[in-house]
């Protein structure tokens, strides 16, 4: 079993975002477990402050760090956590690019904390002296951490084993093959649709070419839609 620990100001988000299809079967079957946890329960004071203006000036808003040193802290003691099966992963549009790889290195871990940042960003001591990696799940930014979180989960949790009923399909996605191409081009009935026509190689029953076809088109695609990926 893979337990996600989400850390975020809006732990609402994740109970209806992860309750259907994939996830939640991976969850009914205790292949996974979520726990989102409200990083405002672990602030000090009367007020539950979490962020707080910049040092040096800027605009926004930081989150402190001491709630969410706390919060992780809690989650080790109370989960009683080796730190040898640990991922503490802060999401960040300044962190590694998310891709197929960083899935699999994830997938090895029994225990993975999600540090979901908001506003501004969050205090660079989490980044270096709490987390173990920085990751951004593209070239982009959003308003916080959470959805890059459930980005994350889903295709970690893809990965473990028996989730997928048929876990074939793996080797055939983007990313998977030794290529390192994006997944080829997939069509079904009907034959024709507004007279777009499915394409004869796939009609012909010859495996051989329809392998080779697939191929083919792997290499076109990814070479229109992501060059960057090409070695």
């Amino acid at each position: 079993m893979i337990r996600f620990f989400v850390l975020s100001l809006f732990p609402q988000i994740f109970e209806p975002a992860t309750n259907f299809s994939i996830l939640k079967r991976a969850q009914d079957r205790n292949l996974i477990k979520i726990f989102p946890i409200n990083i405002r329960d672990f602030a000090k004071g009367k007020h539950k402050i979490t962020d707080l203006p910049p040092y040096g000036g800027g605009a926004g808003m930081v989150l402190k760090p001491e709630p969410i040193f706390c919060a992780v802290e809690h989650i080790l003691n109370k989960y009683k956590i080796n730190k040898k099966n640990l991922e503490i992963v802060l999401l960040s549009a300044a962190g590694k690019l998310f891709d197929q790889k960083l899935a699999y290195n994830l997938v090895l871990k029994k225990n993975i904390i999600l540090i979901c940042g908001h506003y501004e960003g969050v205090d660079e001591r989490v980044a270096k002296n709490l987390a173990t990696q920085e990751i951004s799940v593209g070239n982009y930014v959003v308003s916080g951490g959470e959805y890059p979180a459930l980005i994350l989960i889903d295709a970690v949790t893809r990965l473990a084993a028996n989730v997928l009923k048929n876990q074939e399909s793996l080797k055939t996605e983007s990313f998977q093959n030794q290529e390192n191409l994006v997944e080829y081009p997939q069509f079904t009935r009907p034959k024709t649709y507004k007279n777009h026509k499915v394409p004869n190689t796939l009609l012909s029953g010859n495996h051989k070419q329809i392998e080779e076809w697939r191929t083919k088109k792997s290499a076109e695609k990814t070479k229109i839609n992501r060059p960057d990926i090409l070695f």
